[in-house]
């Protein structure tokens, strides 16, 4: 694949070593791609390959709302208990696993390096790493992705990728305690990014930015030439919303989560809420904002478009209230566009939940070895 092209959601292939068609040859593997986030964990099991991709099965697991915090699994045996839970009721056969770790937690630099044949390339950046890695390479897993700037530049662009094996081993454990093999972790950011390219490609030469919106935070992608120009995250996500509606209304969490994501009252209750998620639209939308506004260091950056996912950008109007505050289209993602549900998947649950499980879809494109 030309380097131009190469997604830089194809990363952390290093971080652990690993212990096509409608119709898939009998017997052909099938992998199992788990999303550990804040509040739930969102799984599909697939197989086939890029445009050959087909859901298997797919199901989401709430968790208590101190398993993961800070960017690290901190209660592993209930991350562990809720993946059992979905292997156990989708019958799932697969025991690899692909997964990722919180945009949040990792470090990324760019770096320009002198072209070379690319052993001293590597060796140069292995050793010259630490000075753009504002932590100990010993304490670090760290990957990398080269763009070239072209045969006479004399000059490669690197992005340097690191995340903190703490972190890393908070999300292998449970993983691996729920009797399953993980065979790589990737970010969010880049899976998000990878199930964009798989199901929007006719975009791939247009600006565009990708906002996921978790539980606790929305992470931000933008997509420029076809490849991350700019990652970052928000700290606002649809617990935010959550918990405004319940503070505000006096509802409890279950009735704040069905109010948000259905749109639906009575009365005062019903005014009360739109008023409510007026402001919390303000307060996401500005934070939106902030974090273009590091992107924009060009006269001429523009993001023509604006693509939505998670949990929250289920909410009524919440796409085309962005769209009018950032003067930009902004649609919900459609993860599945490209992707083939085998008739024994729960196709209603898959539909229902499609933004939900974008970064699932962004995973599921994984394989080890690949580039």
């Amino acid at each position: 694949m030309d380097s131009s092209r190469k997604s830089s959601g194809k990363f952390l292939r290093n971080i652990f070593s690993p212990l096509s068609s409608l119709f898939p040859r009998w017997g052909e593997k099938s992998y199992l791609s788990l999303d550990i986030g804040s509040s739930s964990v969102k799984m599909l099991e697939v197989r086939g390959e890029n445009r050959a991709l087909q859901v298997l099965s797919a199901g989401i697991v709430p968790l208590p709302a101190d398993a993961v915090q800070s960017n690290m699994v901190q209660d592993s045996e209930s991350v562990t208990y809720a993946i059992q839970t979905l292997v156990e009721e989708n019958r799932v056969k697969a025991t690899e696993v692909v997964t990722a770790v919180p945009g949040p937690a990792v470090i990324i630099k760019r770096a320009n390096f002198p072209a070379q044949d690319m052993q001293e390339l590597r060796e140069t950046i292995l050793s010259e790493a630490g000075n753009f890695i504002p932590e100990s390479l010993e304490n670090v897993n760290l990957d990398y992705q080269i763009f070239d700037r072209g045969p006479d530049s004399g000059i490669v662009d690197v992005l340097l990728v690191a995340v903190r094996k703490d972190v890393i081993e908070s999300f292998l454990t449970p993983i691996s305690d729920a009797g399953l093999s993980p065979i790589i972790v990737d970010v969010d950011y880049f899976a998000l990014e990878n199930m964009f390219e798989l199901n929007y490609v006719s975009n791939l030469e247009d600006t565009v930015g990708l906002i996921n919106i978790g539980a606790r935070y929305s992470s931000v992608n933008i997509i420029k030439d076809g490849r991350s120009a700019f990652t970052g995250d928000v700290p606002l996500g649809g617990r935010h919303f959550t918990d405004m509606l319940a503070k505000e209304l006096g509802l409890t969490e279950s009735q704040a989560e069905t109010l948000k994501i259905t749109g639906t009252g009575e009365g005062r209750q019903l005014e009360g809420a739109k008023r409510v998620i007026a402001v919390a639209y303000g307060q996401l939308f500005d934070e939106i904002q902030r974090a273009f506004s590091f992107f924009w260091t060009d006269p001429g950056d523009h993001i023509g478009s604006i693509y939505l996912s998670g949990g929250t950008a289920q909410i009524p109007g919440l796409a085309s209230a962005m769209s009018e505050r950032l003067q930009v289209p902004v649609e919900v993602v459609d993860p599945f566009l490209s992707v083939t549900i085998n008739r024994q998947a729960n196709h209603e649950f898959i539909r229902q939940h499609a933004s939900s499980l974008a970064v699932s879809v962004g995973l599921a494109t994984r394989r080890p070895g690949d580039q």
